[in-house]
C-alpha cells in the first residue's frame, strides 16, 4: 500500500506560543491522551519538545472529528490547524503551550500503536526491569527526552571549550593489548589468530600518553571505555568519559584547564556561572574533616578529633584504642539529642554494619553531657569534650572509636546518613571541589608490598621524591580528582616521562623488568624518544551529566543502559554464540548458563 504524507511539519510540540496565535501550522508525534468534552475532542501531542493541545470541532470539519475518536494512546499523527488562544479560565500555566490550541483542519494517521504497557508518563512510576524492556517507550517520556538533550548540550560545551583552547580530538582504538588498569577487561577473541584476544580499553591511557610523545600537544577524546567489574547506580559496564591530556603543563595547568571547562558545561547545563577556581583540598585534610576522599561539601557535620581526650578517660574501649595508636572521632549533630532511643539504637547499627565495633554518644543538655557512659568520665573531661566539639544543648555528640581508616570511613559514612536525615543537603546546590596530594602509594599486607595508589605512570610530588627510597608510604602524588557533591566526576594525574624514576617505581610495587616489557613495554620504548612532561584528567561524562539532571543512576542519563547484572533487556544481550561461531574463533563454552555469570 502506497504511502506518503499529505503535509509537512512546520513546528515541534513544544515551541508555539502566544505570539503565534492565527498562523496555520502542522505539527506531528504521538498521541499522549485523548479527551472528549461535550463533542470537542482535546488531544495532547507529544514529541521530544513538549506537548500541544489540538482540538477537533465537528463544526469546523464532522469528518476530522470523527477521526479523532478512533486516535488511541501512542498513535502517530500529523495535523494541520490554526493557533488560537485559549480563553483566561482553560489556560494550563504548567505547560510552556498552555496559552494556546491548535483547532485542527486535517488529521493524518501515520501510525497506530499496541496499548504500551506502562504510561508513558513522567509521574508514573515504572520498574526499571520493564522500563529498559520496552526502552523506545521509557525514552518517550519528557523526562527522559530532556535528559538525552541535557546530554548533548554538556558534550557540545566541553568540545567547543577544549577546541577553543587548542586541544586536537584524536581517536584512539577500541581493539587493544591487555593492560593491568585495575579492573577485570572485556575481551574479544581473534579469529585469525587463534587463542590470541583483543582487550576494550578500560581508558584510552598508554595511548594518550603516547600521542604526548608523537608531539601531539593537547589531546581530547570523548571515549568509550569497558571495564568488567560489579556494578552499582553510578557504573555501567560500558561508559563515557571526556578524556583529555597535555604536554609541557603542571598539575596547577590541568586543574585550571578543567575548571574552566566545568564552567562552560555548567553554563550550558544549568545558565548557571560557577565560580573560579574551585576550591582545593588535600587527601589528609578531606580524610580527616569528612572521613572521605570525595566529601560532600554541601553541608557541615565535620569530624572532630578527640583522641587526646579519649585517652584520659576510664571507659575501656577509648582507652584500648588509644593505647594501640588507633583514632576516636566524633560529630556533632545539630538537635540530635531530641532523637529517641531507637533511632540512636538504629544508628549504633548503622556503624557496626559499616565496620565498626560499636558508637558511643552524648546528649547534650543544660546540665551537661548525659549518657549511659558519664560514669566514666570526670566533669572536667566532659567539659573539654563538649567545648571541643562545640556542643550547645539539645545537640547530640557521636563517637566512633577504632583503626584510624575504619573510624574514618564510619564515621564519614554516618554523616552523609545523618545529612540526609536531618535535611542538611541542599539538592539543587552544586558543590566542586578538587581533591589533591592523594598518597602515592598503599600498602598490601597480604602480599607484603606496595602498590600504586592510582596507576604506575603516576608522578610523585616533587617535595618527596626522596622518600622513595627510604619511606614510600609518606609519598604523595601528583594525582588529582574532582569531586561534585559528594561523587568522583574526574580523576588524573601528572605522568612519570623519564625511564629512571619510572623503573625505580616499578620495582617499588614489585614489577619486573620482564614484566614491564610485557605489559608496557610499547610505552617505555616510547618514551626513550623523547617524552615531554604531560598530565591529563578524564571527566565522567555519564556521571557528570546524572548529577547535572539531578538523577539517582547513571542508567536514566544514557540511552541504551546495561541492568546492575550487565544485562540489556531490550536486545538480549549478552547472547549464546552458535557452534559454528565458537568453531570459528576456537573457543569452547564451559559455562553454558548465561544468566549465571561466574563469580
Amino acid at each position: 500500500m502506497e504511502f506518503s504524507m499529505r503535509f509537512k511539519r512546520t513546528h515541534r510540540c513544544g515551541e508555539l506560543r502566544g505570539k503565534d496565535v492565527g498562523q496555520t501550522v502542522v505539527l506531528a508525534g504521538w498521541v499522549n491522551s485523548n479527551r472528549d468534552h461535550g463533542g470537542l475532542v482535546f488531544i495532547d501531542l507529544r514529541d521530544r519538545e513538549g506537548l500541544t493541545q489540538i482540538v477537533f470541532d465537528p463544526k469546523v470539519s464532522a469528518q476530522v472529528h470523527a477521526e479523532a475518536a478512533a486516535l488511541r494512546k501512542e498513535f502517530v499523527v500529523m495535523a494541520r490547524g490554526t493557533v488560537a488562544a485559549r480563553s483566561p479560565e482553560t489556560v494550563n500555566p504548567k505547560l510552556p503551550t498552555g496559552e494556546i490550541e491548535v483547532k485542527v483542519l486535517e488529521v493524518q494517521l501515520l501510525n497506530p500503536a499496541l496499548n504500551p504497557p506502562f504510561e508513558i508518563d513522567d509521574e508514573v512510576e515504572v520498574a526499571e526491569e520493564i522500563r529498559l524492556r520496552y526502552r523506545y517507550l521509557d525514552l518517550r517520556r519528557l523526562r527522559m527526552q530532556n535528559n538525552l538533550k541535557l546530554r548533548h548540550r554538556v558534550a557540545k560545551a566541553a568540545r567547543d571549550f577544549l577546541d577553543a583552547e587548542g586541544f586536537l580530538e584524536i581517536e584512539t582504538p577500541n581493539l587493544l593489548k591487555s593492560t593491568p588498569e585495575g579492573a577485570r577487561d572485556y575481551v574479544v577473541p581473534s579469529r585469525i589468530y587463534p587463542g590470541h584476544c583483543f582487550a576494550l580499553p578500560q581508558s584510552p591511557q598508554m595511548l594518550k600518553q603516547i600521542l604526548m610523545v608523537a608531539g601531539c600537544d593537547r589531546y581530547y577524546q570523548i571515549a568509550r571505555c569497558f571495564r568488567d567489574e560489579d556494578l552499582r547506580a553510578d557504573r555501567q559496564p560500558e561508559f563515557t568519559q571526556i578524556d583529555l591530556e597535555m604536554a609541557f603543563v603542571d598539575q596547577d595547568d590541568v586543574l585550571s584547564v578543567t575548571e574552566r571547562m566545568m564552567a562552560a558545561v555548567v553554563k550550558a547545563a544549568r545558565g548557571a556561572d560557577l565560580p573560579l577556581p574551585l576550591p582545593r583540598l588535600t587527601h589528609a585534610e578531606a580524610m580527616d574533616r569528612f572521613g572521605s576522599d570525595k566529601p560532600d561539601l554541601r553541608f557541615g557535620l565535620e569530624l572532630v578529633n578527640v583522641t587526646d581526650l579519649a585517652g584520659q578517660a576510664e571507659f575501656k574501649v577509648f582507652a584500648e584504642v588509644v593505647k594501640t595508636g588507633g583514632l576516636v572521632k566524633a560529630i556533632r549533630v545539630p538537635g540530635g539529642a531530641s532523637f529517641s532511643r531507637m533511632e540512636i539504637d538504629n544508628l549504633i547499627a548503622a556503624s557496626q554494619k559499616l565496620g565498626a565495633k560499636g558508637m558511643a554518644w552524648f546528649k547534650v543538655t543544660e546540665a551537661g553531657l548525659e549518657s549511659n557512659l558519664t560514669k566514666y568520665f570526670t566533669p572536667e573531661l566532659l567539659a573539654q569534650i563538649q567545648k571541643r566539639l562545640n556542643g550547645v544543648t539539645g545537640d547530640l555528640l557521636i563517637f566512633i572509636a577504632d583503626r584510624s581508616a575504619v573510624t574514618q570511613d564510619v564515621l564519614g559514612r554516618l554523616r552523609l546518613q545523618l545529612g540526609e536525615k536531618l535535611q542538611l543537603i541542599p539538592k539543587d546546590q552544586l558543590h566542586f571541589s578538587w581533591i589533591v596530594d592523594f598518597p602515592m602509594f598503599k600498602r598490601d599486607e597480604q602480599k607484603k608490598r606496595w602498590d600504586s595508589e592510582h596507576h604506575p605512570f603516576t608522578a610523585p610530588h616533587p617535595d618527596d621524591i626522596a622518600l622513595l627510597e627510604t619511606d614510600p608510604g609518606r609519598m604523595r602524588s601528583q594525582s588529582y580528582d574532582l569531586v561534585l557533591n559528594g561523587n568522583e566526576i574526574a580523576s588524573g594525574s601528572i605522568r612519570i616521562h623519564q625511564s629512571e624514576l619510572q623503573a625505580k617505581i616499578f620495582k617499588l610495587i614489585g614489577i619486573t623488568d620482564e614484566e614491564a616489557q610485557e605489559k608496557f613495554g610499547f610505552l617505555l620504548e616510547a618514551f626513550t624518544y623523547g617524552a615531554p612532561p604531560h598530565g591529563g584528567v578524564a571527566p565522567g561524562l555519564d556521571r557528570l551529566v546524572m548529577l547535572l539532571a539531578g538523577e539517582s543512576t547513571i542508567r536514566d542519563v544514557i540511552a541504551f543502559p546495561k541492568t546492575q547484572r550487565a544485562q540489556d533487556p531490550l536486545t538480549g544481550a549478552p547472547g549464546k554464540f552458535t557452534a559454528e561461531q565458537l568453531e570459528e574463533l576456537s573457543l569452547k563454552v564451559v559455562a553454558e548458563d548465561p544468566t549465571q555469570p561466574s563469580s
